[in-house]
């Protein structure tokens, strides 16, 4: 999982249309859940985010272990990177 500013990077996905999904899914369990990448994922060319990091769905520390459990419910592939 990676860190940043209090926010857990959950899943990362190969597109912005299914990180978009994830966060539509956390936030109907009631979890706020953000995508940051999001605007530059729907401009740059997919290959950017397909090859590399892929596009990151993150929420609150306090919500990680919930939002993991519900993602791991969907059969959801993209894991989160563990560094």
């Amino acid at each position: 999982m990676n860190y940043a500013a209090g926010m857990v990077t959950v899943a990362q996905c190969p597109s912005v249309d299914e990180a978009l999904m994830l966060k539509s899914l956390l936030e109907g369990s009631g979890i706020t859940a953000f995508v940051p990448d999001e605007l530059t994922a729907q401009t740059a060319p997919p290959y950017l985010f397909a090859s590399s990091s892929g596009v990151r769905v993150q929420v609150a520390e306090e919500d990680a272990e919930t939002a993991l459990a519900l993602i791991a419910e969907t059969g959801h592939t993209a894991d989160a990177d563990e560094s």
